[in-house]
């Protein structure tokens, strides 16, 4: 890209279902894009079917980053995302392509157009304490770090932690890193596209998916996953815990496909509630509407 062009990039977001990855590849296969995965759960190398990766033939359509790059143990975060995320927007730009980012973590792309605080890296110690502390994360965050503690769902472990290893680590409350955020795509002329349909619509697809994961080979996915603690993310995959129930032999195939298909139903309602607030900017877009 010459240095007199606008720098360019499309951001699609979405709910499960929605087709975020069908638009992406026939934007990417139109206008010379490069897709980039925004979904935390897509990086991961070991669930391909599970996590709606995209297709081998998807993938060779189009050139797709950031999928299936990390192994399962890996401790992957924020922050590690944005920096493989912006040194891929830069490439395709280095290039003379288009950067699509597209996956429905939100706060993925939170930290491309608002910013990310630059916490430093937590003590190996620090954080294996929070992750095995069994008491009341809330209340212990409330004695250190009130402010932070106000801010979060009581129920929200996985936050609760972060924000107990970084004020323990850091002797700074979350807080204070995120006030020093900056939004690498601040100057970057940016095309926000949300999909998104019908939500009764997106359930009907979302309980088809599953079945065709169950067809695919989703139960050996999860048979042949290397032994993770339980707060590994990639433990909380929607069908991961509910098809390790079924290997274990708690319950029926048929209940673990209930359990998983209530579970993504459930993570839809969510993942629209969240985008709803923070969308205001954003163009919706469904199926039927002219974006190529």
């Amino acid at each position: 890209m010459s240095s007199n062009t606008p720098k360019r990039a499309v951001l699609i977001a979405g709910p499960t279902a929605s087709g975020k990855s069908a638009l992406a590849l026939a934007m990417a296969q139109a206008e010379n894009g490069v897709i980039i995965n925004a979904d935390s759960m897509q990086v991961y190398r070991e669930l391909r079917v599970v996590t709606a990766r995209p297709s081998a033939e998807d993938e060779a359509a189009a050139p797709h980053k950031l999928y299936g790059h990390i192994a399962a143990s890996t401790d992957y975060s924020v922050a590690r995302w944005q920096r493989e995320a912006m040194a891929e927007v830069e490439t395709a730009w280095a290039q003379g392509q288009l950067p699509i980012i597209c996956g429905g973590t939100g706060l993925y792309f939170m930290s491309l157009i608002k910013g990310l605080s630059e916490v430093p890296e937590i003590a190996p110690e620090v954080r294996d304490k929070w992750r095995s502390f069994t008491g009341n994360h809330h209340a212990e965050l409330a004695t250190r770090d009130p402010a932070m503690a106000y801010k979060l769902n009581p129920a929200d472990r996985q936050r609760l932690i972060r924000a107990l290893e970084v004020i323990e680590s850091t002797g700074q409350s979350l807080l204070h890193w995120q006030a020093s955020a900056s939004a690498p795509l601040a100057d970057v002329a940016l095309r926000k596209l949300f999909k998104s349909l019908p939500r009764e619509e997106l359930y009907t697809r979302a309980d088809a998916r599953f079945v065709q994961m169950l067809e695919q080979g989703a139960l050996d996915e999860v048979k042949t996953l290397p032994p993770l603690h339980k707060d590994q993310p990639l433990m909380k995959a929607i069908g991961v815990p509910e098809l390790q129930a079924h290997l274990r032999g708690e319950i029926s195939l048929d209940e673990a496909r209930l359990l998983a298909q209530t579970a993504t139903r459930q993570y839809i309602k969510r993942q629209l509630t969240w985008w709803r607030g923070q969308m205001a900017d954003w163009d919706e877009v469904t199926d039927e509407s002219p974006v190529i």
